[in-house]
């Protein structure tokens, strides 16, 4: 057999090889993501309602069948009196930490880092203005010193405002880092140092 009859049998490896590297590259490491933005534009957290609230809004409730009752059963000759309605402002919702982001390495970060909560238990964590260089399968991270860690889960896209809720087991004291790390290459791509705000 001479070198001319090889030729298929070379061209049809080289095929397989090339379509394998072109699987390895996209398919499995996702390189495409480092040269496409994912935006996203979040609003800020909606945090659920509070038990104050829920008494405020059952007392509301109280008060309309009430008044309902009433009218029902007045007469002309009764004086009619205004009650006021229950307050039912919106709680506060304060910084509880606060944090730059900064990358690591070859990779840049920017942005603000908020930690948001509203009286109650629950917590969100804010990106604000961020901005990130991509990857394939970026995580957000709390990480303590020892290098444990919290997932939030999958980083939501590498520009804009996003938010992460907090489970509340974590203690933010001992989890102070929010890090966006790559799963796929267990490389972290940068990170911020929440500080407490008050």
């Amino acid at each position: 057999m001479n070198l001319t009859q090889n030729k298929p049998l070379l061209g049809g490896v080289a095929v397989v090889v090339v379509a394998f590297l072109a699987w390895l590259a996209f398919g499995f490491f996702g390189i495409q993501a480092a040269f496409i933005d994912n935006e996203v534009n979040e609003a800020g957290p909606i945090f659920t309602a509070t038990a104050a609230e829920q008494d405020a809004t059952a007392e509301t409730e109280e008060f309309q069948e009430a008044m309902a009752e009433a009218e029902e059963n007045r007469t002309e000759s009764d004086e009619s009196t205004d009650a006021a309605m229950p307050d039912t402002e919106p709680a506060e919702i304060v910084t509880l930490f606060s944090g730059q982001f900064s990358g690591e390495s070859r990779y840049e970060i920017t942005g603000d880092a908020l930690v948001l909560n509203d009286g109650t238990e629950q917590r969100f964590l804010r990106f604000e203005n961020f901005d990130s260089d991509n990857g394939p399968d970026l995580k957000v991270y709390l990480r303590a010193e020892d290098g444990s860690f919290h997932s939030l889960g999958d980083l939501k896209g590498n520009i804009g405002d996003q938010n992460y809720e907090i489970p509340p087991e974590v203690d933010l004291t001992v989890f102070s880092t929010v890090e966006i790390w790559c799963e796929r290459f267990g490389v972290g791509f940068g990170g911020a140092e929440l500080m407490a705000t008050a």
